[in-house]
Parts: C-alpha cells; sequence; structure tokens
C-alpha cells in the first residue's frame, strides 16, 4: 500500500556563525552568492563544529542540524524529542519556514500552522478576535471560513471575556490557549507544537492534549509535537524522532525512541555538593545496588545513602524525603523520616542517614532519585533537588507482585531507615 506523505525533509541542515546575527559578515554573503551563480558549493559548507552546547568552540561556525531526514504520513503525529539544545526547535522553525535551511528542502503538501512561540503570530495592539481573523488570513482562509469557525475558537480558549481585549494585557497562558485555539480550529493540514503548551495549566494541556488526538485520529491531519514532557509524547505520538546535537540518532515507534533516548542520559550513581554554612544540607548521595554498579537483583536488597551536613548542633524537626522517578518522570516509590519519630541529625558537621529495601520489585528500565530536606515546625524547605539518574539491569526478573498504577505515587515497599543517631 502506497504512503501517503505530505512532509518530506531532505539532507536538513542549518549552519550559524557564532556571535553573528544571520549568517555572518557582508564579505561572507557575498562569497556565498559568487559561487552559487558559478554553480559552486558553498565555501563555508564544510567548516562547522557540530551542535553541543558543552564543549568549547573551535570553528566560528556550527552546525544547529546536520543531515536530517525522514518523512511524515497524514494523519500521523510525529514527536521530536532531544535534551536542550539539540536542534528541536531549529528544526521547527525551518519546517515552519520561519528560517531557510543552509541545505536540503522541505517537501509539504497543505498549509501549515505552527505554535512556536508564547505570542507567535499575534500583534499586541489587536484585541484577540482581530487576530484570529490576521492568523486565519494568514492562513489563507477567506473571512467567511475563519467567521464560521470563531465561536468554536473562543470557548475553546477560554477567553470570552478578554476576547476584544488588546492581547499585549493577556497572561502568557491566555495567549498559548487563544493561540493553540486559532492553530488547531482553522484546519491547517500540518500543525506544528513546540514545548509552548508547558505555559498552560493542567486543565488547559488536557484539554490540548485531546484536540491533538481529535485533529490525527478523527480529522486527518498531521502534528508534529516537541515536548520534554515525555508522558504527553508517549500519549500522543505514534513515532518520534530522537535529535542529539543537531543530528538524527533514531526514528522509531514512540516507547522505543524514548527508550533511546533514556539510555542517552548519564546515569550516576553518586552525588556530592558543598554545604550551605546558614541551614542544613544534603551533601553527598549513593545508590547502592546488590550485585554493584547498575546490576540489581530481583527481590534484593538496595540501599540509598544520604549525607546531611549541618550548620549547628540540636536543631530539630528536620525531615528528610525521597522520590524514585520512572523515565517519565512519574513518582513510583517513596519514602521519608522525620525528627519528630526519631531524633535525627542534630550533630552539628556530618550526619549519615540511609534508607534499605530489602527486597526491591522494579522493573528494568531508567530512574532518577529526587531529595527532599525541610524544617517541618516553620515549613521551611532547605533542599529539593534531582539527583543519581540510574538505570537498573535485573538478574532473576520476575513480573512484579504489587501491580503497575501509572502516574501515581502512593506505593511503598518495605524498608527501613538507620541514622548515625539510632539503630
Amino acid at each position: 500500500m502506497k504512503k501517503d506523505i505530505i512532509l518530506k525533509a531532505e539532507n536538513i541542515s542549518k549552519q550559524y556563525r557564532l556571535g553573528q546575527v544571520g549568517t555572518g559578515t557582508l564579505t561572507h554573503d557575498i562569497n556565498r552568492w559568487w559561487h552559487e551563480i558559478r554553480g559552486k558549493e558553498n565555501p563555508y559548507i564544510k567548516l562547522g563544529d557540530i551542535n553541543d552546547r558543552s564543549t568549547k568552540a573551535t570553528s566560528d561556525y556550527v552546525w544547529a542540524l546536520q543531515d536530517i531526514n525522514f518523512e511524515v504520513e497524514r494523519g500521523e503525529v510525529l514527536g521530536i524529542i532531544g535534551k536542550n539544545g539539540a536542534g528541536k526547535s531549529t528544526l521547527l522553525k525551518i519546517l515552519s519556514k520561519v528560517t531557510a535551511p543552509t541545505t536540503g528542502s522541505i517537501k509539504y503538501r497543505g498549509r501549515i500552522a505552527s505554535l512556536l512561540e508564547v505570542g507567535t503570530g499575534f500583534h499586541g495592539e489587536m484585541t484577540g478576535r482581530e487576530n484570529i481573523f490576521l492568523n486565519g488570513a494568514i492562513l489563507g482562509m477567506t473571512k467567511k471560513e475563519i467567521a464560521s469557525k470563531l465561536d468554536e475558537i473562543i470557548e475553546f480558549s477560554g477567553c470570552q471575556r478578554y476576547i476584544d481585549t488588546p492581547v499585549k494585557r493577556y497572561s502568557s497562558g491566555m495567549t498559548v490557549r487563544l493561540a493553540f485555539a486559532v492553530a488547531a480550529f482553522l484546519e491547517p493540514e500540518i500543525l506544528i507544537i513546540d514545548e509552548v503548551l508547558a505555559v498552560g495549566d493542567a486543565e488547559f494541556q488536557k484539554k490540548a492534549i485531546g484536540k491533538m488526538q481529535d485533529i490525527s485520529r478523527g480529522e486527518g491531519r498531521t502534528v508534529l509535537f516537541v515536548s520534554h514532557d515525555l508522558s504527553a509524547i508517549s500519549t500522543l505520538a505514534t513515532r518520534t524522532v530522537v535529535l542529539a546535537n543537531g543530528k538524527v540518532v533514531a526514528i522509531e515507534e514512540t516507547n522505543k525512541a524514548i527508550s533511546i533516548y533514556s539510555a542517552m542520559e548519564q546515569f550516576e550513581s553518586y552525588f556530592e555538593q558543598n554545604a550551605n554554612l546558614d541551614q542544613p544540607t544534603v551533601t553527598k548521595v549513593q545508590i547502592i545496588t546488590s550485585e554493584g554498579g547498575t546490576l540489581q537483583g530481583y527481590k534484593k536488597p538496595f540501599t540509598i545513602d544520604f549525607e546531611i551536613t549541618m550548620p549547628h548542633d540540636n536543631m530539630q524537626n528536620l525531615a528528610l524525603s525521597f522520590q524514585i522517578l520512572n523515565h517519565l518522570g512519574t513518582p513510583i516509590l517513596y519514602d521519608y523520616i522525620f525528627d519528630i519519630n526519631k531524633e535525627i541529625c542534630r550533630v552539628k558537621g556530618l550526619n549519615h542517614l540511609s534508607f534499605t529495601y530489602d527486597q526491591l520489585s522494579l522493573y528494568k528500565g531508567n530512574y532518577t532519585l529526587k531529595v527532599h530536606l525541610a524544617e517541618t515546625k516553620n515549613k521551611t524547605k532547605f533542599q529539593e533537588f534531582d539527583c543519581c539518574a540510574f538505570s537498573l539491569e535485573l538478574i532473576n526478573e520476575k513480573e512484579p507482585e504489587w501491580g503497575w498504577q501509572k502516574n501515581v505515587c502512593q506505593y511503598f515497599e518495605n524498608g527501613s531507615w538507620k541514622s548515625n543517631d539510632f539503630n
């Protein structure tokens, strides 16, 4: 059966010159033009570093994207994931025709609507109603076509009271609501959405995800969706592109792509930071598996060690808690210890706490530890941070007996706390 391809990216690359607006100097632009009219290759095409923001530049040029190739079928939701700086937004800007690629081409059939940043395509001095008609006109729709969708757009956005107010007075959340409603209801064949939905509240995000599902499954339109919310990607996308340093790492079925992306993370079983001399500080955290390294036996002991530095003696009401999050960021295990139950960390200097699961029965996979340190009496939060991103390779694995509860952090496994203050 022949595929119905609605969008195709062929050998897309994007080069920028560091520290410059545009592609570089006038001399470089003239040099490019002179080579182009003579049918020669761009003289700067072989220059440039890869898109790795963590390394020092060795060239004036950098490749934000390199050799991107993929196809999107009509009615498909394609996810795009990657770390900050991987090239996701640059790719969407090229697909939306906001900027042109240095090399390669985009082929598409139908109208494209983009939601890239808060307020993109909106004129601040115009009202919400006027901006709806403006965006519709940009998409090539007639005034009559836009008017037929007007009531649906306003109702979905939830901005009825402010629809005749200039959008410069809207909050970022209101702007996103209206912009998404315009993009979704004016029926473009291809809808491109960046991380912008993260600005909206939970209720609107749920509505937006439901609408995107309707757009692709019910209406047969195509969605390209960039997000750091892997749960939303797994819910919406049928296939997902994984980007790293401006290159495609994988284009796979979504769950497999998420696993590939998670495996790219740096897994550290050890975390350390300097003490704050004015308040209690978790200065060390370490994960200890039953078999060492990332190897964990099924229903074998699993320990988390904490080192807490106290600024003075006899501080009371301290509380330490942790969560273990899965690769989607969903909390699946947690526990805590309060000073009101057992005297902990009342000695100035280093104090040690550890928690051990006697028979851990997690799935094989990638996890992150979230740590929270607070004082309960005055509700003072000292620290809250993610650390120790770790992967578990299980041996003698069986189906966990406790049952899977997705997106619910209410499961306890039996475990015990120890410290240098009590046995």
